[in-house]
């Protein structure tokens, strides 16, 4: 299926899912990415740490690409979401709905009746 063909309230929900999904990720994961423009501007030196041994030294460039990527999926998939919320918001689909899909008060409750009689 084309990503045309999809129907807008689809694309709300698409957007609503990845701008969620982008900030849960980021809130989860963002915390691990945080210090490494701190380490190299004040200290220099950059640390990898881990719970059981001691900070080991490695590269800054390394570190600070690797925070560079995280957020650059995040704002990817983040933009992703508002795209998608604002093509699903603009979209016309409550104007193409099929004669033969209208429910409620506004449709012609006389095609009911002649085919139950």
């Amino acid at each position: 299926m084309k990503i045309r063909d999809m129907s807008d309230i689809r694309f709300v929900i698409l957007g609503a899912a990845l701008v969620f999904a982008g900030f849960l990720v980021l809130g989860i994961f963002g915390e691990n990415y945080q210090a490494s423009n701190i380490e190299s501007d004040e200290f220099g030196t950059c640390f990898e740490y881990s719970e059981d041994r001691e900070p080991v030294p490695i590269d800054c460039s390394s570190k600070i690409f690797d925070q560079s990527v995280f957020f650059g999926i995040i704002i990817v998939i983040i933009s992703a979401g508002i795209v998608a919320l604002v093509k699903g918001v603009r979209g016309d689909w409550d104007s193409k709905v099929k004669p033969e899909d209208m429910v409620g008060p506004s449709r012609d409750n006389r095609m009911d009746e002649n085919d139950s009689g």
